[in-house]
């Protein structure tokens, strides 16, 4: 009786087994590469470009606020240097000194502009950055879930993704269910024609699922 109930056991796990194989077996799972797509995209390149002006603006709207203020400074220990001077009116040193504090009011303030437009034009890069990012990784999303739905995968995988030991999620997939070349034909298929080619060095995408709804 023991045997038996054994034997039992043992055929309902093989079978348990087995239907969980092919169960496995008949899932369709996809692949992509986010960081090659990312990177292929027309837009990445020009988000990049814009970036890099904005940055650029912001670097001359800087150095014209720090311009005046080493200005401010210089006028300062000039005005100090001339109060030193014993041969000094009573009234123009008066108005030298007035002059001299209104400067170093004026000169304080700037220190605290600078500091204020350092981090406010930082977060709003920062911002602006994120803001396309997120942007070009909808619309990646958006091209891989329509393929997701066309094809019925049940499945999608990140090939770039790593997992927070730093090994790659995937360590292996067939190169004739990565559809990621798919994807970035689809997307440069509205390429301006005057619009350079992204860079093979472009900024990596975060790491994204897709599943079958």
């Amino acid at each position: 009786m023991k045997k038996t109930l054994i034997l039992t056991s043992l055929v309902a796990a093989f079978a348990l087994a087995a239907g969980s194989a092919v169960q496995a077996a008949e899932m369709k799972i996809g692949f992509v590469n986010m960081n090659k797509i990312f990177g292929s995209y027309y837009k990445t390149k020009d988000a990049e470009n814009r970036i890099n002006e904005a940055q650029a603006v912001a670097a001359k709207e800087l150095q014209d606020l720090v311009d005046v203020y080493k200005k401010n400074a210089e006028t300062i220990n000039r005005l100090s240097e001339e109060l030193k001077k014993p041969e000094l009116s009573k009234e123009t040193k008066e108005k030298k000194e007035k002059e001299r504090d209104e400067k170093f009011n004026e000169y304080k303030g700037q220190e605290k502009e600078i500091a204020d437009f350092r981090q406010r034009r930082q977060k709003d890069l920062q911002d602006q950055a994120v803001r396309m990012r997120n942007g070009i990784v909808q619309e990646i999303t958006a091209l891989i879930n329509e393929k997701v739905k066309s094809e019925q995968f049940d499945l999608v995988l990140d090939k770039s993704g790593n997992s927070l030991n730093g090994v790659p999620i995937v360590l292996y997939s067939k190169d004739t269910n990565d559809f990621s070349d798919d994807i970035i034909k689809q997307l440069n298929a509205s390429k301006p024609k005057d619009t350079a080619s992204p860079a093979a060095s472009a900024p990596s995408a975060p790491a994204v699922d897709a599943k079958k709804k």
